[in-house]
């Protein structure tokens, strides 16, 4: 279960790491195409403001020469015309038609283009109030964008912290039970042993128990024929001895003839 539990962990921190890069990228697509689209916004609403409110213009920083065009200024020469720009912020938009707008007035313009100026002043107004709204969705959007983020990447921190004490943690209850069955079988091979000696011990048990059990019967079988031999053979050997002391066994000769005979021999 342990080694399973570990696989499916470090299966679930690889798809957890690879969301966090693909949400990760999303998210750097998104604040690169808005910072993009935010700029080019902004160099719109510079270049309408340079013709309808001068005061909020903001002229672009004055491209700093290099140090063979200095010279060639310093010796009365004019420098190269500089390519044109590649459109707004890069894009390849071009940027005449409000280029044309920020044209000064004509000269013997006639009276209407004063009511068709503050028209066309209004229009620039609503245009300029639309851009300042796309702006601020943007700049929301990006908010919005930057706080997932921060949280997407707090999370993902989390469970990486909390996945690597967990397996650090099975890690070890693993090895221990690994070093804990190692103990166990040793301890089986020698209790296997130990059982294979005592069952060895308990068969020549049996076998001498089995031996001795036949004598037992042998000797309970034939105990009262040896008993009646033994008791006949000491009485036997009692009469001889006093057969030998001197004893008369007369009255005993009607039974016995070995004993009336060993009478006669006595008495001749």
């Amino acid at each position: 279960m342990l080694v399973k539990g570990i696989s499916n962990l470090d299966k679930s921190i690889l798809d957890s790491t690879e969301q966090r890069k693909e949400e990760n990228q999303e998210y750097t697509e998104l604040m690169s195409s808005n910072t993009a689209a935010k700029e080019l916004l902004e160099f719109a609403k510079n270049r309408l403001s340079k013709f309808y409110n001068p005061k909020l213009y903001k002229a672009p920083p004055k491209r700093e020469l290099t140090e063979d065009e200095q010279i060639t200024l310093n010796m009365g020469a004019t420098l190269a015309p500089t390519e044109a720009p590649g459109g707004i912020a890069g894009t390849g938009i071009g940027f005449m038609q409000i280029s044309q707008h920020g044209k000064d007035e004509p000269e013997g313009a006639p009276e209407t283009w004063d009511k068709g100026y503050k028209k066309k002043s209004e229009e620039s107004n609503g245009v300029m109030a639309m851009i300042d709204l796309l702006v601020r969705d943007l700049d929301k959007e990006m908010t919005e964008a930057e706080t997932q983020e921060r949280n997407s990447q707090t999370a993902y921190e989390g469970l990486m912290h909390d996945s690597a004490v967990k397996r650090a943690k099975d890690a070890k209850l693993m090895s221990e039970k690994e070093a804990t069955k190692a103990d166990t079988e040793e301890a089986l091979v020698k209790s296997d042993g130990e059982l294979m000696s005592t069952r060895k011990e308990l068969m020549a048990t049996k076998q001498y128990d089995g031996q001795l059990h036949s004598e037992c019967d042998w000797l309970l079988k034939y105990f009262d024929l040896r008993k009646t031999a033994r008791a006949e053979e000491t009485d036997n050997l009692k009469k001889a001895k006093a057969t030998l002391l001197g004893a008369d066994f007369s009255l005993l000769q009607q039974q016995s003839p070995s004993f009336t005979f060993l009478a006669d021999v006595k008495r001749a």
